[in-house]
């Protein structure tokens, strides 16, 4: 989609029209009411759905990665000098202004559909293979959705419980393997290991004795419950994914399917061009400083000035919702029924001995296409050739998470 002109940008006129060329080049139809009509999205459908906004975000990372490209795609493994049975998983916490921030930054980008990067308490995690120093995959953990409700239901909560105990539960925002790794299906073994116990002590190390940004309540650093939604609507990665004869991802709904992903291709930065002109700021806070809530606030401001429905944010693609608890009694702990929260103690090795021999030997045995992958495909710019390899693993992007 060609990018409008400067004088257009504000025009109500011609942003509303730009804003439904561009739903409609996506793939979405709107009718004659302004309301996109509900599609049969299967999961190559949705990968078009995201993929003006997925090379829009490749595009915008150009300018700080292009340039550590090379370097980057060192860390991916070429498949003829992989052996599966040497493979030794190993975490490694994302620290800010690193080398791995920047493999972190880079290997997100080749997600099928475009990936957050978080929203205000943070944790991410690279899995590096130790016998070579390659990179396996990626988990990263953000805030959660203050109300979802798939998620409370399962829970048990009232809106009280949920304002006292949401600080002990985070969102993953994106887990999965990279290639040849993700052959061998290793982004199972990606999201089991965001429930061993190096992760919870990793929160606890970072967030025990701050206190939460607005309410300003103290944090203990306790970690009941993570949750995450699939990509591309029934998850294959997580249903029915165990840990011997414990269930690790359980299933509890799916999402409304709303969000804004579908503004994300340079038409957002229109919307919040024209809403900084329109609107008043929806957050005024000491703390938050004044501005918008979320990229979705943004959105709902702006529509109804370019005579369009507020509800345009319904894109029908619905995503299956997952909760992974990390302690047995995590509902009766999240409901504050139990002040003791009885974590699972599951290390990254008991992790990968049960991965090793239910799911990572027999697929190599089985299936040796991995052999033939090459680092160089992995490229986004530098000489690429032949298209992207995509990652196996889920992952989503929703409105709420960035800050405009």
């Amino acid at each position: 989609m060609s990018e409008a002109r400067p004088e257009t940008r504000l025009d109500p006129q011609a942003l509303r029209a730009r804003l439904l060329s561009s739903l409609k080049e996506q793939g979405f139809s709107v009718g004659s009411d302004g309301l996109i009509r509900p599609g049969g999205w299967d999961k190559q459908a949705i990968r078009q759905l995201h993929a003006q906004a997925l090379h829009a975000r490749i595009e915008r990372a150009r300018e700080g990665l292009e340039r550590h490209e090379a370097r980057l795609v060192g860390y991916i493994a070429d498949g003829r000098d992989l052996d599966p049975n040497t493979i030794a998983p190993v975490l490694r916490e994302v620290q800010p202004n690193s080398e791995d921030e920047l493999l972190f930054r880079y290997a997100r980008l080749h997600w099928s559909v475009p990936i957050s990067a978080g929203y205000g308490r943070r944790l991410r995690f690279l899995v590096f293979d130790r016998q070579n120093g390659k990179l396996m995959g990626l988990f990263g953990l953000g805030d959660p959705v203050f109300a979802i409700g798939p998620r409370d239901r399962w829970i048990g909560w009232d809106r009280e419980m949920r304002l006292e105990r949401l600080r002990f539960i985070m969102e993953a925002f994106v887990v999965g393997a990279v290639p040849p790794y993700s052959q061998l299906l290793c982004g199972k073994l990606v999201a089991m290991l965001l429930a061993s116990r190096e992760v919870a002590r990793a929160f606890k190390r970072k967030y025990s004795g701050s206190r939460a940004l607005i309410s300003g309540r103290p944090l203990d650093g306790r970690l009941a419950l993570v949750t995450t939604s699939s990509a591309l609507g029934r998850s294959a990665l997580y249903n029915r994914l165990r840990l011997r004869d414990r269930q690790l991802y359980i299933s509890v709904g799916f999402t409304s399917g709303s969000g804004e992903f579908h503004f994300s291709n340079g038409i957002y930065e229109d919307l919040l061009s024209f809403a900084r002109i329109a609107r008043a700021p929806t957050a005024k806070h000491d703390r938050w400083g004044v501005g918008w809530r979320s990229r979705r606030e943004v959105v709902r401001s702006v529509l109804p000035k370019l005579d369009l429905p507020r509800e345009l944010l319904y894109h029908g693609v619905r995503r299956e919702l997952f909760v992974v608890p990390l302690a047995s009694n995590a509902r009766e702990f999240l409901r504050g029924q139990d002040a003791r929260l009885r974590a699972y103690d599951m290390t990254t090795e008991d992790v990968f001995g049960w991965f090793r021999e239910r799911w990572l030997i027999p697929r190599a045995t089985r299936d040796t296409a991995f052999r033939q992958f090459s680092s160089s495909s992995y490229r986004l710019w530098l000489g690429a050739e032949g298209g992207r390899q995509e990652v196996q693993g889920g992952s989503r992007t929703r409105g709420l998470r960035s800050s405009p």
